[in-house]
């Protein structure tokens, strides 16, 4: 991993008594997609816009490429590259005269490979008013890519999105991270996040909740995993697991214990074991879990 393109240290921004982002500080490496999760109302919205320079931090500093976002908010346009779930655009304005015009605004000729990635160069004359939602997203990622930014913010970019496209999105993220793009994706798709992700910060009330790579994450607090087992006959119908679609699931902190218990089960009865899996809790079940006793506090 290359050097911090993004430092944030002790931030904090608040709206009167209501404190939206509670001294939160971020690294993020050159060619790392770093992963924003929380809930609704975490602080991410206000954390991202403080990044962006949209809003003034109470105190703490950010640094993008060297560059304060208030401060040198020309050169911070030149570095950064914004994907929100919004865009603001004319409903009129065509795909070819949006890029155009962002290309023409960051004196750039578009990225032609991005465009064609996402499907928008047979997209050219169609209006934004008439695309759907996914080629909105679509079109907002490649003129928040046009002009090659070192460092890009993404705010939910696969909402809307069908398989394929979404697919398609990743691979340009994974892309753009190979090139050295530093990515900061926030997102409620835990999956997404656990599959892309370096590294992930999870935020609840404005406050870090825990911050690691997704194996770390899912590691931590309760040591659970999931054993699913199948079998020809019923040797685990009065066994301790819950039948669904012919295979039972065992939770259990000790799985290695767990499947010998099972597997001498099957053959004191007598059965044949057709399929066994064990899987680690995913990022979602260890997210709920992590954030469970906070929501109320």
């Amino acid at each position: 991993m290359g050097k911090a393109r993004v430092r944030i240290d002790n931030l904090r921004k608040s709206y009167g008594d209501y404190v939206a982002v509670d001294n939160i500080s971020i690294e993020v490496n050159e060619g790392e997609i770093f992963g924003l999760l929380g809930p609704n109302g975490a602080g991410k919205t206000s954390l991202l816009e403080c990044v962006e320079g949209l809003r003034i931090p109470d105190s703490g500093t950010i640094e993008i490429c060297g560059y304060n976002p208030i401060k040198d908010s020309a050169k911070i346009k030149q570095v950064l590259g914004v994907q929100l779930q919004s865009s603001g655009l004319p409903s009129s304005i065509t795909v070819k005269e949006a890029i155009d015009f962002f290309a023409a605004c960051h004196n750039v000729k578009p990225n032609q490979e991005i465009v064609e990635r996402l499907g928008l160069n047979e997209k050219f004359r169609k209006k934004y008013k008439d695309l759907s939602g996914g080629e909105k997203r679509r079109l907002v990622l490649a003129l928040a890519t046009i002009h090659n930014p070192k460092v890009l913010i993404l705010d939910e970019p696969t909402a809307a999105l069908d398989v394929q496209a979404r697919v398609e999105l990743h691979e340009v993220m994974k892309t753009l991270s190979c090139n050295g793009t530093s990515i900061i994706l926030a997102t409620h798709d835990m999956a997404e996040a656990e599959k892309l992700c370096s590294r992930i910060l999870i935020m609840m009330k404005g406050k870090k909740i825990v911050e690691g790579t997704p194996k770390e994450i899912t590691a931590m607090g309760s040591k659970n995993s999931k054993i699913f087992v199948r079998t020809v006959g019923n040797s685990l119908q009065n066994s301790d697991g819950e039948c669904v679609d012919d295979y039972y699931t065992f939770i259990s902190n000790m799985p290695g214990e767990k499947v010998s218990q099972i597997l001498n089960l099957i053959e004191s009865n007598g059965d044949t074991l057709v399929d066994l899996r064990i899987e680690r809790e995913s990022l979602e079940e260890k997210f709920v879990e992590l954030t469970a006793g906070r929501r109320n506090v």
